[in-house]
């Protein structure tokens, strides 16, 4: 079902990347932008998702994209890879099809006549004509005989038309639904306008601010809207407007221009063109994003594996750091300054936003922390610059507040950025900030904020069901959220709030049923809900069932381990959630929806790696002594669930935890406990990764006689010394080095097994 399928080619030459990763190494042969796969994961419908992905054309952690779309405006399914026609380029913020876009705008070629709805101008393409890479995307719209070509900045972008046949050669605007206008000015070249288009999360003031300079003179233009086109016309306001230009491509069938947007103002935007563009034409931009590309990706240098690995790599890696998107512009002093979703205001400083914590607290964060440091910190800076104008941590931004998902993992971010020595945050507030959203009742109107059940968890240790939908998920995430304060506080002194939390943090254990061996629902009089189906899913879980929620415990997996009766059980446990028949009760979602669909799919009984709740999973096998089941397994996964093809992730990409599993699990570690600087080793990929970091270091973890029938560890050294146990901390990595392992082809049930070789509880760890 996971078949390969051929994708786009990359056009353009394979240039020699030399120089362009720090650390002293160069590559010798097809640089990491080169293999990077925008068209990953875009094979996707609403009820099938195979990523969910759009081809992002965009700079690491942008301020805007860039994709062409196939479907109209109103569908945020809106590049579907097995569609015909292309509608148009355009800027994009999306971070989720469930979420929607906001801010969007398009350009449009056509040629021969007139179209400007998006009906009517949509091209047919072929993929074969189609090129995506990170930092350009190509494609020939065969119903104009034209081609579209966009190469990225943060802000900003160039554009490329190319017509074919002489006439009445159009560039289109559309300016979206939901608000918009336009203004033309001729003797500049010159459009500017706004678009309001969004779905939630923004105050009444917000708009875009959009400004497109042409790089010659246009013959004629006009404005329109759904029902009229007006010719000579330069401005327009309304619901839903647009413009275009026409062109004399007589003895020169070329038409550029520049883009550039603000969520401040029109100034800002033009000012955000002279800053990233200026007189810069569309191949020095293109390189330069290339350049940019080559750096960010080139933090990982990869060696061994197959062709096919190193691009679903990559591509993994590109689509980790598309998020989340930067939300600040350099003012003339290029100072960062943005304008808050929260307040309405403009503000001094830095704003990130487009990502649901619920997600990407798993592997993406801690991934950025470790390869992304500098960037981290501006996030976590932001974090606390959005409590300060809402009250509030986020949990789901898009730009602002989002009624989404559950649980307070602003918490994981912040104390595992601090305890990976990021400290650009002011911890103090940090901690205060915890304590009111630990105890503050979720607002109606966003309940994914604060706490929902907030009460009951403090009085009773776990939310009650059915009092509060998903109380389990719920209660689990709130718990280890407490850990993550907890840590913070015991961190800077604040002994009583880290008592407290420290406390809440076992609070997992009130929803554990020992005589079944599975968490479950429970009423608010202490009688457990009944009747039990441990593959129902909903009521009282989050996208999932119990076999996928029991396993969230991050913070005190040998607790854990206790609960189901020690090491054999738990270890024959996680065996079981492989063997179980893959079937689903449909619970309160009253029909399937697509996780139970692709969990069904994948075959792998009840473990669903398409949704995040179970990712952890395969590596709790090193807490009861028994690595080499995680070894084989991570290997299964990497192998059967991931490729670089249109159809090559198993379920919602969700702003970068999917692929972040890949990247580090590929690496050989993972993060089980975000907010403890310890990783658990699983079964490195290629026969050699270099991971460069900070201040010049690099680590290496090199793994002799890999291969695909060879993922089982049975020995290793760091730095020269011999390894045996299943955990590494940060420290260990960031100081500089190596980790070699030694691979087999079959399990070897001595590395790593005794008690002090494995990985401890983080929560017990806590002074």
């Amino acid at each position: 079902m996971f078949a390969t399928k051929s994708f786009a080619r990359f056009a353009g030459p394979l240039l020699v990347a030399a120089g362009l990763v720090g650390g002293g190494f160069a590559f010798a042969a097809t640089p990491p932008v080169m293999l990077a796969n925008p068209l990953q994961g875009t094979d996707s419908t609403s009820g099938y998702s195979h990523g969910n992905q759009y081809p992002a054309i965009a700079l690491p952690f942008p301020m805007n994209v860039w994709a062409p779309y196939t479907q109209p405006a109103r569908d945020s399914f809106y590049y579907q890879y097995r569609q015909g026609k292309i509608r148009g380029l355009r800027q994009t913020h999306q971070p989720s099809p469930w979420i929607g876009d906001y801010a969007a705008f398009a350009l449009m070629p056509v040629s021969g006549k007139l179209a400007v709805n998006e009906d009517d101008r949509a091209s047919a393409f072929r993929h074969e004509d189609e090129t995506a890479q990170p930092s350009y995307y190509r494609v020939h719209l065969d119903t104009w005989k034209a081609t579209a070509e966009v190469t990225p900045t943060e802000r900003c972008a160039r554009f490329r038309f190319t017509f074919e046949q002489a006439g009445d050669n159009y560039v289109v605007l559309d300016a979206f639904p939901g608000g918009s206008s336009v203004e033309i000015i001729p003797a500049e070249k010159m459009i500017i306008g706004t678009c309001r288009f969004n779905h939630g999360g923004v105050p009444d003031n917000f708009a875009n601010y959009f400004v497109i300079v042409f790089d010659r003179p246009f013959t004629a233009s006009g404005v329109w809207s759904p029902d009229s086109v007006q010719a000579g016309v330069t401005k327009l306001d309304g619901k839903h407007v647009g413009a275009f230009v026409k062109f004399d491509t007589a003895g020169n069938a070329v038409v550029g221009c520049k883009v550039a947007s603000s969520f401040i103002s029109t100034e800002q935007a033009v000012r955000n063109l002279q800053q990233e563009i200026g007189d810069a034409d569309f191949d020095t931009i293109r390189q330069r994003a290339e350049g940019r590309w080559n750096e960010a990706l080139g933090r990982v240098r990869i060696e061994g594996g197959t062709e096919e690995q190193q691009r679903t790599f990559y591509s993994a890696l590109y689509h980790t750091i598309l998020f989340p998107h930067r939300f600040y512009e350099l003012d003339a002093q290029r100072q960062p300054v943005y304008f808050s979703p929260y307040d309405g205001k403009v503000h001094a400083g830095v704003l990130y936003t487009d990502t649901g914590f619920w997600d990407t607290f798993r592997a993406a964060h801690p991934l950025y922390n470790l390869l992304f440091p500098e960037v981290s910190a501006e996030i976590l800076q932001g974090l606390l610059n959005a409590y300060d104008q809402s009250g509030w941590l986020p949990s789901w931004a898009s730009p602002g507040h989002r009624a989404c998902m559950i649980g307070n993992h602003a918490f994981s971010l912040l104390a595992d950025g601090w305890f990976k020595g990021i400290r650009s945050f002011d911890a103090n507030k940090a901690v205060t900030a915890m304590v009111h959203d630990a105890n503050t009742q979720a607002p109606g109107s966003c309940p994914s904020i604060g706490r929902d059940g907030a009460d009951f968890y403090n009085r009773l240790g776990y939310v009650p069901y059915p009092n509060v939908h998903e109380a389990t998920a719920k209660t689990l995430e709130y718990a280890y959220d407490d850990f993550c304060a907890a840590k913070l506080a015991r961190a800077i002194g604040r002994n009583a709030d880290a008592d407290t939390f420290a406390r809440k943090a076992m609070n997992y254990t009130n929803l554990f049923d020992a005589r079944i061996g599975f968490v479950r629902g429970r009423q608010a009089d202490g009688a457990w809900c009944e009747p039990f189906y441990p593959d129902e899913w909903g009521g009282p879980f989050t996208e999932g069932c119990s076999w996928h929620w029991t396993w969230s415990v991050f913070q005190d997996v040998p607790g854990l381990i206790k609960l189901m009766g020690g090491d054999q059980a738990f270890a024959a446990k996680l065996d079981t959630v492989f063997a179980a028949p893959n079937t689903v009760r449909v619970g309160s979602y009253g029909g399937m929806i697509h996780e139970m669909t692709e969990m069904v799919a994948a075959d792998m009984g009840q473990y669903a790696h398409g949704n995040e709740p179970i990712h952890h999973m395969i590596y709790l096998y090193d807490y009861a002594g028994q690595p080499w089941k995680a070894q084989a397994r991570l290997r299964q996964v990497m192998t059967w669930l991931y490729q670089s093809t249109p159809d090559g992730l198993c379920g919602d990409e969700d702003t970068g935890q999917m692929s972040a599993w890949f990247v580090f699990s590929a690496l050989g570690f993972y993060p089980v406990c975000p907010g403890d600087p310890t990783y658990v080793i699983g079964s490195p990929l290629f026969d050699r990764a270099t991971l460069m970091l900070a201040d010049g270091k690099t680590f290496t973890v090199t793994a002799r006689e890999n291969g695909p029938q060879h993922p089982y560890i049975r020995g290793a050294e760091l730095n020269g010394q011999p390894f045996n146990r299943t955990f590494l901390s940060h420290q260990e990595i960031t100081a500089g080095g190596g980790l070699v392992f030694d691979m087999a082809s079959a399990p070897d049930r001595k590395w790593g097994v005794a008690p002090e070789s494995r990985p401890s509880s983080a929560l017990h760890a806590l002074p």
